[in-house]
């Protein structure tokens, strides 16, 4: 076996590092996740759900935020998610664009993260315009394309267009899991990665079988 390679500084890594990065969550109510055209129901809750849990199993910081749930037009963000997240605080807003939220904008500075992972419902919408604004603000900004979803199929890759031409990083749950991990070495994490990618029926389980 080779020996063990030092691990890069992870607060200054170009790539994903639990150290320099955290999960911003948009939007992932009933009405939004019943409303996706572009990507089935049940796996786009799946894989939001792959990625917090890997998030939180490497110690990401994680901000979540809902719209009109106050003003009781709309229903607070999904079972599957806040089962897992029950010690973070909703930040619920009128904004269509979080970022244009006093409450948001002071939570994403306060985390003190360069990188930012940002998911949200719609792709075109409550992701794409925070996303343009992030980036204008200096961070560098990172999206989950198969955790995500939009209206319709095209409404959703126009924006995956229009924001990585901005600068925005595409990713993959998978992607952005062993983004993570890094080295297999890293035992205090290697369950964490497997756990969660296996359970949400990655490629993984499928080599295993060949």
């Amino acid at each position: 076996m080779s020996s063990i390679t030092p691990i890069r500084d992870p607060k200054n890594d170009h790539l994903i590092t639990p150290e320099n990065s955290a999960l911003i969550l948009i939007d992932y109510q009933p009405l939004q996740v019943n409303s996706v055209r572009s990507m089935d129901h049940e796996q786009l809750v799946k894989n939001i759900v792959t990625v917090t849990k890997l998030a939180k199993g490497f110690n990401l910081p994680i901000i979540l935020t809902t719209v009109n749930v106050e003003s009781g037009i709309n229903k607070p963000t999904v079972k599957h998610l806040k089962e897992i997240l029950p010690d973070v605080q909703e930040i619920d807003r009128t904004t269509v664009n979080s970022w244009e939220d006093k409450e948001f904008q002071e939570a994403v500075k306060s985390l003190g993260k360069k990188k930012l992972v940002i998911c949200a419902l719609w792709t075109e919408v409550c992701l794409c315009f925070p996303a343009l604004d992030l980036l204008k603000e200096g961070y560098e900004v990172y999206t989950i394309v198969d955790a995500i979803g939009g209206t319709s199929t095209i409404a959703h890759e126009v924006a995956l267009r229009r924001m990585e031409q901005a600068g925005v990083q595409l990713s993959s749950v998978t992607q952005f899991g062993c983004e993570l991990q890094r080295d297999w070495n890293r035992l205090e994490t290697k369950q964490v990665f497997f756990d969660n990618l296996m359970e949400n029926g990655s490629f993984f389980v499928e080599t295993l079988r060949w």
